[in-house]
């Protein structure tokens, strides 16, 4: 079995490849098409999918909301997706952003960046719901004194993040599309 995550950019890479080998059992192939930007996978997500022919795949597609209703976003994608002739294929938004998923458990961004005290921002009104944040990249980047970078930031924080206890209910959502693909894959 194999599993194509088609992204808009590299750091949601760089995160899923510390994330997923906990999530998916081992004879799952894992294989990304990363884009250059949100524009670029709109244009060019339907052409890749047509063009992908390998039996036995799934398809999950990663993009982030950023200031856009998440369910035109969705649905524009799975439109796609069915014009491509996968029906079958997943679309998740990252509401906001990506970050706003770091700012879901804030403990392993902590780790990951060998910092101290980031975890009392959980707790802060204006972060209580991480998918709600304007800005999370940038306030990350505040809250990291630029300790975060996008992308050696998401693959030092892919292995850490809790499988369990992250708050970003976007991460949620799409971490249980992976989990019931791995139950039909095990």
């Amino acid at each position: 079995m194999t599993l194509v995550f088609l992204l808009e950019e590299r750091s949601a890479r760089e995160m899923l490849n510390g994330l997923l080998p906990r999530v998916l059992p081992a004879q799952v192939a894992v294989r990304y098409a990363v884009f250059e930007g949100k524009h670029d996978l709109e244009r060019n997500v339907g052409r890749r999918l047509r063009g992908w022919l390998t039996p036995n795949t799934a398809f999950i597609v990663l993009r982030d909301q950023d200031a856009e209703d998440c369910r035109v976003v969705k649905r524009r994608l799975l439109d796609k997706c069915k014009d491509a002739g996968k029906e079958g294929a997943v679309v998740r938004v990252a509401c906001r952003e990506l970050e706003s998923w770091y700012f879901g458990d804030l403990k392993a961004v902590e780790q990951a960046l060998g910092l101290a005290g980031l975890t009392r921002y959980q707790g802060r009104q204006a972060d209580r719901v991480p998918d709600d944040i304007r800005d999370p990249a940038g306030e990350l980047a505040r809250i990291t004194g630029n300790g975060y970078q996008k992308v050696a930031g998401s693959r030092a924080i892919g292995p850490c993040l809790s499988l369990t206890s992250n708050t970003s209910r976007s991460f949620g959502v799409f971490l249980a599309a992976v989990q019931r693909f791995a139950a039909t894959a095990g």
